[in-house]
């Protein structure tokens, strides 16, 4: 006996939602079979079961579902054939210097965001308070000297308390 997956079965332990499955079989990367009197009701085979695996782990390494259709192409077909293994590899290479190029960029501009962030925090410590924007009419009482907290970055939508 074969063994069978519903969509829910398939939603639930990928952690997907089932219109993201039927929307991969409208993409062609899944076919299950149709059960009951309309046909309506999906059934799914162990071999859909790891094509959505498949399908599921390529996207999160970045591949677009025309390259995940070709990979899960080659990965049906045997795999000791010279001319699959090559667009195999191919694929991968080509992948893996998109994604090395998309490094690169994301280290210029962390370097770029560092030496912003080195600049404001300087400009900070040169101008004390001076820097901070006033929020509201200074009073006399507001001018007395004060003790002086270092300014925290706002990081959460809570309120500061003091």
């Amino acid at each position: 006996m074969t063994v069978q997956y519903t969509i829910t079965e398939l939603a639930r332990e990928f952690d997907v939602t089932p219109r993201a499955i039927r929307f991969y079989e409208d993409q062609g990367l899944l076919s299950p079979s149709r059960e009951g009197s309309s046909g309506l009701r999906r059934v799914y085979s162990g071999r859909d079961r790891t094509r959505l695996k498949l399908t599921l782990r390529g996207k999160r390494l970045g591949f677009t579902l025309s390259e995940i259709r070709d990979l899960l192409d080659l990965y049906e077909s045997p795999t000791d054939t010279v001319p699959q293994l090559h667009a195999f590899l191919a694929t991968v290479v080509r992948h893996r210097e998109v994604l090395e190029r998309q490094r690169e960029d994301l280290n210029a501009t962390l370097e770029d965001l560092a030496q912003y962030e080195a600049q404001a925090r300087a400009l900070l410590e040169r101008g004390g308070k001076q820097a901070q924007p006033r929020t509201h009419r200074q009073t006399p009482r507001d001018k007395q000297p004060q003790e002086q907290e270092a300014p925290r970055p706002h990081t959460s939508a809570q309120p500061e308390r003091n």
